[in-house]
């Protein structure tokens, strides 16, 4: 018996939905860092994005006319969102910036896309989500790449100016990240069309949490098919398949909604029971019966690494935005709270995070800009992405406290709070993302032999002994590369090499090269130990993932600060990308140390440790000088920090505003704030006096002009207003700033 037949025999088969979803989408960046060799002058040569004349127009026009319309303290306090809002957006294409121009659409850049959502996210989640998912995996995208010319030139105009509403519905009751065990089905057979009789599919389905599903006109759906009768051939159970079915359609259920975490956005079921469609309703027609798992993970490659991961840097850079000018304004014990160590160790993680975060943002669809479908690259995007923006929001809304758990008009954290956890179940529940996608998909899909030597073990080709044998030989001369590889660079920092032509750079890039060709000899030998078990090993793959999830953020970070950050603004980012990298560069190190720490085999985990030089699990941790520096630096109103927080939108009179006016406005009257504190060290008044009468009492001292006077008042008025929190009365009727408090409405004694 072969070596061959033998792992035949004990290796699990790799199911069809398995197959498809490891066949689907590209490789990029990710396969250098699984390889060993990170290909730094690749990730700098990709074109930077920047919006195009039409995008910017439509930044500057639409985008900014919807942002403004939008009031979402008043829209969470009602039921829909208002109907000329849901006009406005079809009327403009906001549910078709990825609809090609020849059929009514925008033909926006992935970049443009993510910023456009983004922007809208900093200021409403579910207008955000309502935009993002026509634009994501849907309809839309589907009928782009997969749909006949007539399905086409019928369903993208229409899509394009919101005469018609998507969704689509894959999840169900029984079938959620398993979406090769959903139930619904659809069975080959005749029926009546149109006057005549034609042969179609009778299908039946329970889908649930489908955005936009209660206003749709129009459902996607993702069924089995079957032919018990052979309508179609020999086989009886042809797959996963995917139609498009106008909600007019007799027996087809849509408006009934779910309540996601008191979010505005449509979410609802869907539901048919034994509702018949003709073939003509299937994207692509008849022929793509059976191709729809593979249709869809080949989209999601492109829509996961743009939608949650724009809401992702959106929340974190309105959270460290908010979070920073307030610790600046709000002052305890005499000092602003951003001047507390305990504070600035939150603040200086929030922007090292909210840099990262924008780094990746813009690598990620850049990358997508260049045609590339990248399934791991998206998958990393969409679960660090999201789970950062979580992390950088939970630490504000820490930092704010009382403000930010008081509800009201003014809070620009408590609605965010609330819809964050939103992000981390769609498209992949972020645990199954971590624990299964990212390194299950990226050894198969960046190991250079690895998938071809499965396929080779499961072939029943004759020839299939002598290929894999050859393949095999192969393999092991790529594996005793990468051990030595990892030998080296581990003990000896001089062959670690570098490329950057910054100073400050070159030690990180070498790092980095060191943690990459660990990754790879650790991923050798797991896989030469664990075999197929490694996939049941989720704690262990994990942590494989997570080297390659930090390594790639790390090239991000990288690739920001050396081409997207001026020479004038260098030393404002320096302390951002320091704390980005380090703490990427720790997060790997830390990954790294517990994969061998529980490697559960005790030989190889010996060498494990010879190869990587991990002898203990201590890595190299962010000084708290760094953290010092980057906290002051995030209470600067500097034109880097504007530069990564350039996402957050502004109405005059909302909360950013008002926290901005007063922020700004401290920064003005430093000086006079250092004179009055100069002369009541010297000569102090009455302790009992407001801050208004203790100006008034320096003025007429002659400590005070009246420019200045002016000047500190007007900063205390805006700090006053900020450090507030919305106020109702008894029975929650928001009370306008200024007005009188009615008291006649008091609770029983």
């Amino acid at each position: 018996m072969s070596l061959r037949t033998s792992l035949k025999k004990v290796l699990p088969p790799i199911s069809v939905t398995e197959q498809e979803a490891l066949d689907a989408g590209d490789v990029w960046l990710e396969a250098s860092i699984y390889r060993g060799k990170p290909d730094m002058q690749a990730l700098r040569n990709v074109p930077k994005a920047k919006l195009s004349a039409d995008e910017q127009a439509f930044v500057d026009g639409p985008l900014k006319q919807l942002i403004d319309m939008i009031d979402d303290y008043s829209l969470q306090n009602e039921t829909h969102i208002p109907q000329h809002m849901i006009d406005f957006m079809g009327k403009n294409k906001f549910f078709a910036l990825i609809i090609p121009k020849a059929f009514g659409g925008l033909e926006f850049s992935p970049y443009a896309n993510s910023t456009i959502v983004s922007m809208i996210a900093t200021k409403s989640c579910a207008i955000a989500v309502t935009v993002m998912v026509p634009n994501s995996l849907g309809p839309g995208e589907l009928l782009m790449h997969y749909g006949t010319k007539e399905q086409q030139e019928h369903w993208l105009p229409k899509l394009a100016v919101g005469q018609d509403i998507p969704c689509f519905a894959l999840t169900g009751p029984d079938a959620g990240s398993d979406a090769g065990a959903i139930p619904d089905a659809g069975i080959v057979t005749k029926g009546e069309w149109e006057g005549q009789e034609v042969i179609g599919l009778t299908v039946s389905w329970d889908k649930r949490y489908i955005t936009l599903a209660p206003i749709a006109t129009v459902l996607g759906l993702a069924f089995k098919v079957f032919d018990p009768e052979g309508l179609l051939g020999g086989e009886k159970e042809l797959g996963i398949t995917c139609a498009l079915i106008p909600k007019s359609h007799p027996g087809v259920e849509l408006g009934n909604r779910h309540d996601p975490m008191g979010m505005r956005f449509y979410n609802g079921t869907t539901r048919g029971n034994n509702v018949f469609i003709p073939m003509d309703f299937i994207i692509g027609g008849q022929k793509n019966i059976g191709r729809g798992w593979q249709m869809l993970v080949s989209c999601l490659g492109a829509g996961r690494g743009i939608s949650l991961p724009a809401l992702g840097t959106a929340t974190a850079q309105a959270a460290y935005k908010a979070a920073t000018e307030y610790s600046f304004v709000r002052e305890q014990f005499g000092v602003p709270i951003g001047r507390f160590e305990g504070i600035q160790e939150k603040l200086a993680d929030m922007a090292g995070k909210t840099f990262l975060l924008e780094a990746s943002r813009e690598l990620t669809t850049e990358g997508l800009g260049l045609g590339l479908k990248p399934s791991v690259v998206t998958a990393i995007a969409k679960y660090h992405m999201t789970e950062l923006g979580r992390d950088v929001l939970t630490q504000a809304m820490d930092v704010q406290a009382g403000k930010a758990i008081q509800g009201g008009p003014q809070n620009t954290l408590g609605n965010a709070y609330k819809a964050q956890p939103i992000a981390i179940t769609v498209e992949g529940a972020n645990i199954l993302t971590r624990n299964l996608m990212i390194f299950g998909q990226g050894a198969m899909r960046c190991h250079p032999f690895l998938k071809d030597l499965v396929d080779l073990i499961h072939s029943n080709d004759k020839k299939a002994n002598s290929a894999f044998n050859s393949m095999l030989a192969s393999t092991v001369g790529y594996s005793v590369k990468n051990a030595f590889r990892s030998l080296f660079k581990s003990y000896l920092p001089m062959v670690r090499g570098t490329s950057s032509k910054l100073a400050e750079v070159r030690p990180y890039e070498k790092r980095l090269n060191k943690l990459s060709s660990n990754l790879a000899t650790l991923a050798d030998l797991a896989l030469l130990v664990l075999a197929g078990d490694l996939k049941k090993a989720e704690l262990l793959s994990a942590r494989l993932g997570d080297m390659i999830s930090y390594s790639y953020m790390a090239m991000a970070a990288i690739r920001y600060y050396e081409l997207k950050v001026s020479d004038a603004q260098r030393a404002e980012a320096k302390p951002y990308f320091e704390y980005a990298i380090q703490w990427s560069l720790q997060q790997a190190e830390e990954a790294l140390s517990g994969f061998v720490a529980n490697f559960p085999n005790t030989p190889v985990r010996g060498l494990m440790r010879l190869l990587t030089k991990t002898y203990s699990n201590s890595n190299k941790a962010i000084s708290d000088d760094l953290r010092r520096e980057l906290a002051e630096a995030s209470m600067n109103n500097c034109q880097f920090k504007n530069q990564i927080t350039n996402l957050v939108q502004v109405t005059p009179g909302d909360g950013h505003d008002i926290n901005y006016q007063a922020f700004i406005a401290k920064h003005t009257v430093m000086p006079i704030l250092r004179t009055i504190q100069k002369s009541l060290r010297k000569n102090p008044v009455n302790p009992t006096l407001n801050f208004n009468e203790l100006v008034a009492e320096l003025q007429k001292r002659g400590d005070l002009n009246q420019t200045e006077v002016d000047a500190v008042l007007d900063y205390n008025e805006k700090r006053r207003i900020a450090v507030r929190v919305d106020e109702y009365d008894f029975d929650l009727n928001l009370i306008e700033d200024g007005a009188e408090v009615p008291m006649e409405h008091k609770p029983a004694a």
